[in-house]
């Protein structure tokens, strides 16, 4: 019996040998969804007559912008003449490199490359042993390329480096495989060139994934432990988890449990991705699959938790890396009718099904109405959100102008962290205030660092490295506030650079800084919804821009109508907003001019009580276009 029980643990050893986890990671626009495409037709996963461009982007939204914003699995077949599989206990010596055609199993997980789904990136990192690191040939490396690689090897990934697209006219291969080389060490031999719109040299890439990626390693007679990647919500199934098994297997209708949030759930149905959903027995180790779970709250199956089966689940620990994502960026938004309130709280609730990222409150600003005021991964993950809710509910939306929190620790010892500043508490029980500050990575053309230079320290930018990647491009470093970022900073950034730079940056630290609460004072009185916090440096400067543009928006009254902006009681910025002034004299057709006169001194007493007395109505539209982004 005991040799039976060896067989099998060979037989399966031999199988998850020949099993190999790997992902794309680039920069955005880098070719990572066609060359996906490329990998499947090669592999035959997926039929001819159902090839579509960017198959893997499920999402109209992604085909439209180009861009991959939810990562996707798919597990390929593979038949490769070349190293045997090895069995457990064997070296790999020469004896063991006999030619022979050998199956092998490829799960792919092609990921997004912005820098808002990071934490989504690194989390599809721990599932794999191995990234094809891919570079466009016609743009070189990009701040997100470096990103993603320092992502990759704080995983301890093998690294397989990719230039693409030579089959472009203005294709520079030679210049891109010299910045890989002389920003990551890459040696001439290391480097693939390949194709994926024409799928020129993509079957050397599977080889050398083969060849150069280790397989799973893991026990399959622990008790089950896998790693929840990601996930979506089902109307019908319920939420839908996608798993890396690392330890033991699953099969279908067992219990489970999510350490993380605690929660128990079912395996109703167990699968893998072909690259769509198909029903298996069940995952086991070093394998990625799918969990129908039958839960109705995506925030019970978080992604980075570790799950194992019900019964063993005081004997298995977490996997490392799980954490709540917390929002970085915050906007209010509002209906353009309050008539749809109802429509976008019911859309709001059924959004944050398939988006766990997400988080909203009600609010609501006397001004404007009812509204959410929502957190966000990032700017891009803010629009993608926007669309989402305009497209698939038919809703007309304002969003605020995005904003961060502020972590404010008062006198009596309590922290409170604020998002807007209706939220400001009293500066007499202030003792520090801490905004987030940022780790800024910018790729530029070298003839850009001074203009770049220029508009980073305006934003109280620290310069920290100017590194040179080739011969003509630099990597600049600065520490950031990420208030001054999410402001104009991006758009800035391409004008100067003629389009050619481009930005990472990662939260460092929150830091003390000196912030105040700028006060909009309408005819003397405040109007909350206009109030801003700023740093004190730069308060002067922007109230006064925005107090100018409160002038071209409010309507003119029978009175003079004075725009302040104010820290506390100390006025530091001031735009007037002259009469609107009636002829009382027009019907007027000759006389002694003191008739004249009289009418004048009469408007002129009248002006002054109005004054006193009057209240100035400031339209809707002026509130969002000031808050609008």
């Amino acid at each position: 019996m005991s040799f039976v029980f060896l067989s099998i643990g060979i037989i399966l050893s031999m199988s998850q040998n020949q099993i190999r986890n790997f992902c794309i990671i680039a920069h955005i626009d880098h070719g990572k969804s066609t060359l996906a495409d490329r990998l499947l037709e090669i592999t035959h996963t997926v039929e001819q007559r159902n090839m579509k461009d960017q198959l893997l982007d499920q999402m109209d939204l992604e085909r439209e912008r180009g861009i991959t914003i939810k990562l996707q699995p798919v597990r390929m077949s593979y038949t490769y003449e070349g190293l045997r599989a090895m069995g457990v206990g064997e070296s790999q010596s020469a004896k063991d490199l006999a030619l022979r055609p050998t199956p092998y199993t490829l799960n792919l997980i092609d990921t997004p490359g912005h820098v808002d789904f990071s934490y989504e990136v690194s989390r599809s990192l721990a599932c794999c042993e191995g990234a094809i690191l891919v570079v466009d040939s016609t743009q070189g490396i990009e701040a997100q390329t470096l990103a993603n690689v320092h992502l990759a090897l704080e995983h301890n990934l093998v690294l397989i480096p990719v230039v693409n697209k030579i089959d472009l006219p203005n294709s520079d291969r030679e210049k891109t495989a010299e910045e890989l080389k002389t920003a990551f060490g890459f040696t001439e031999e290391d480097i693939l060139y390949a194709s994926g719109k024409t799928g020129e040299g993509v079957e050397d890439i599977i080889k050398r994934v083969i060849e150069k990626v280790p397989p799973p390693k893991g026990d399959e007679q622990k008790p089950f432990r896998g790693l929840i990647f990601d996930s979506l919500y089902d109307i019908h199934r319920g939420v839908i988890v996608y798993v890396r098994c690392f330890e033991g297997s699953l099969k279908n209708r067992e219990k489970i449990f999510a350490i993380g949030s605690q929660t128990q759930f079912e395996s109703l149905e167990v699968g893998y991705f072909h690259p769509k959903m198909e029903k298996s027995d069940g995952i086991k180790t070093g394998e990625v699959g799918y969990i129908v779970t039958g839960l109705r709250d995506v925030s019970k199956a978080r992604v980075g938790d570790t799950i194992t089966l019900f019964d063993r689940k005081t004997d298995v620990e977490q996997l490392p890396g799980y954490k709540h994502v917390k929002p970085m960026v915050y906007a209010t938004i509002f209906p353009v009718s309050g008539d749809d309130y109802p429509i976008l709280r019911d859309a709001m609730d059924k959004l944050k099904l398939s988006d766990a990222a997400l988080e909203f409150e009600p609010i609501n600003i006397p001004s404007i109405g009812f509204g959410f005021r929502t957190g966000f991964l990032g700017l891009l993950h803010m629009d993608i959100v926007q669309e989402r809710l305009t497209r698939e509910y038919n809703l007309d939306l304002i969003l605020t102008a995005p904003s961060v929190a502020y972590h404010v620790v008062t006198t009596n010892g309590k922290d409170v962290y604020i998002h807007n500043p209706a939220e400001f508490p009293d500066p007499s029980i202030i003792k520090d205030i801490y905004e987030p500050w940022m780790s800024v990575n910018i790729l530029v053309p070298q003839n850009f660092i001074g203009p770049i230079m220029e508009i980073s320290t305006q934003r109280r930018a620290i310069s920290k490295d100017i590194k040179y990647l080739g011969k003509d491009r630099v990597e600049m470093s600065f520490e950031m506030p990420l208030a001054n970022i999410i402001s104009d900073y991006y758009d800035k950034l391409k004008s100067v650079s003629s389009g050619y730079a481009s930005l990472n940056y990662d939260l460092i630290e929150e830091r003390i800084g000196d912030l105040v609460k700028v006060d909009i004072l309408v005819a003397g009185e405040p109007v909350v919804a206009l109030s801003a916090i700023m740093h004190r440096s730069t308060a002067a400067a922007d109230g006064k821009s925005l107090v100018e543009k409160l002038k071209q928006l409010i309507p003119k009254h029978q009175f003079e109508v004075a725009i302040q902006a104010a820290i506390g009681g100390k006025i530091i910025a001031r735009e007037s907003i002259s009469a609107l002034r009636k002829d009382v004299t027009g019907y007027l057709y000759g006389g002694d001019v003191t008739r004249k006169m009289k009418l004048l001194n009469k408007q002129k007493r009248g002006k002054k009580r109005m004054k006193k007395i009057g209240k100035v109505d400031i339209p809707q539209e002026a509130f969002l276009a000031v808050l609008k982004k």
